[in-house]
């Protein structure tokens, strides 16, 4: 089997496999019913609807 003639550095390391940790953005829409951004096929954390319809009760504090 072939031997690398010579350590691999850090930076050139680093470098290399810098892209595999980006992380991507949550896809955010707006909710149809009171309009407030949120996360893409999730419930609205606001009003707690999701497709038309209450699937979350909202707590009053």
């Amino acid at each position: 089997m072939a031997v690398p003639a010579r350590k691999t550095s850090h930076a050139r390391k680093s470098s290399r496999r810098s892209s595999v940790w980006k992380l991507e953005a949550p896809t955010l829409v707006t909710c149809s019913n009171c309009g407030e951004l949120t996360a893409a096929h999730k419930a609205c954390t606001n009003c707690g609807m999701y497709k038309g319809r209450q699937v979350v009760e909202k707590k009053d504090a």
